[in-house]
């Protein structure tokens, strides 16, 4: 792809953008050209008028991601500020996508709307929640939406009700290359105290069982039915295995960690290596919650 080609932009084109900073495993290659729109009217008219062959992907916070060694062909979609706005009204929140977790809690906290206090434990962005069904702690994202607002890859834009996004455990049927770009969320009347207390609780239960203050990618596979991933990982003797620069979290099995020096081959490698060894101990075959994206080098 050449400059040329491109349709004109308010916002910031970034041709051969390294995307390991982006990310929270920081490793990965660079995206052929990273966008970051000026506001959704700029993303519309941009997918619009993009040749339809070439590929578009939506990038939040990174912390859910594996971005390969060889890159992201076409054009990655990073959200800025201009999409990280939290409005409340009554029990209602209007979220950007850009909006992280901790934006939209805070807001509902300050607001006395209760019910959302999950989203704090989540590390993403709006757009990642309604795109996977995020959730935590008992809740999940379809539990509080009422409709998304999004831009089809052909640079319409739609609105969605939850009832049309087909939701189960960590997946939504949103059409192949939609980028949302708000949501609005219904809560409950509450207390601003109590809502910061369950934040809190939220908060200390993360840290004492999670590796936050490693670069890792968060859950690494769904929980299947009746089960829990980490007591199968650990059952399975990977606690603390290794591959390069990658490890199971000693801390908590679930999470693979980079160490300082992995590449996305090591982290991605190590997680298919956990998934045989869990095959080949009890038989269950765990998917992968983190999306893997671009090309192996």
């Amino acid at each position: 792809m050449v400059t040329a080609t491109l349709p004109k932009v308010r916002g910031k084109l970034t041709p051969d953008a390294p995307l390991a900073p982006l990310v929270w495993f920081k490793s990965g290659g660079t995206a052929e050209w990273l966008f970051e729109p000026a506001d959704v009217a700029d993303l519309c008219d941009f997918l619009r008028d993009l040749d339809p062959a070439v590929p578009v992907m939506a990038l939040g916070l990174g912390s859910n991601l594996i971005v390969r060694d060889g890159g992201v062909p076409g054009v990655v979609v990073r959200l800025g500020k201009a999409f990280a706005k939290v409005q409340a009204e009554g029990q209602t929140l209007t979220c950007g996508g850009g909006a992280s977790g901790i934006l939209v809690s805070s807001t509902a906290r300050d607001a006395g709307i209760a019910g959302v206090e999950f989203l704090r434990s989540i590390p993403g962005t709006v757009g990642g929640f309604v795109r996977m069904n995020g959730g935590a702690y008992g809740r999940e994202t379809k539990n509080i939406l009422i409709e998304c607002e999004v831009v089809l890859r052909s640079g319409e834009r739609v609105t969605l009700p939850v009832a049309e996004l087909g939701y189960t455990y960590r997946h939504s049927e949103l059409p192949e290359g939609a980028i949302v770009v708000s949501a609005t969320f219904r809560g409950e009347a509450g207390e601003p105290a109590a809502i910061q207390a369950e934040m809190d609780r939220i908060a200390a239960a993360r840290e004492a069982s999670q590796p936050l203050r490693s670069k890792t990618g968060g859950s690494t596979f769904k929980n299947p039915e009746g089960d829990k991933a980490w007591r199968l990982v650990d059952a399975a003797g990977c606690r603390g295995l290794k591959r390069g620069g990658a490890q199971v979290s000693e801390k908590h099995t679930n999470f693979l960690i980079n160490t300082g020096d992995a590449t996305s081959a090591d982290i991605e490698g190590l997680g298919d290596e956990v998934r045989a060894r869990v095959k080949a101990a009890s038989g269950v075959e765990l998917e992968w919650e983190i999306q893997r994206v671009g090309l192996a080098k």
